[in-house]
């Protein structure tokens, strides 16, 4: 999973993850990713419009980000 981190990051790629929270929620959300730092992932949430940091061990799903537009 880190490849695939490191790669979105090498090539400015957004991804949609599933993440699973503290508290045991699910969440779908859509990242820029940043850095990979250890064991967490600094991104910018585009859902939440923030930065953010994720620890990559909750990260149940990780895929490119589709884009809404057509082409």
């Amino acid at each position: 999973m880190v490849k695939e981190l490191q790669r979105a990051i090498d090539h400015h790629k957004h991804i949609q993850i599933i993440y699973l929270g503290q508290e045991g929620q699910t969440t779908m959300r859509t990242l820029r990713p940043l850095q990979v730092m250890g064991d967490r992932l600094k991104a910018y949430c585009l859902t939440r419009k923030a930065p953010r940091v994720f620890v990559i061990d909750n990260l149940l799903a990780v895929a490119p980000a589709v884009s809404s537009r057509a082409v």
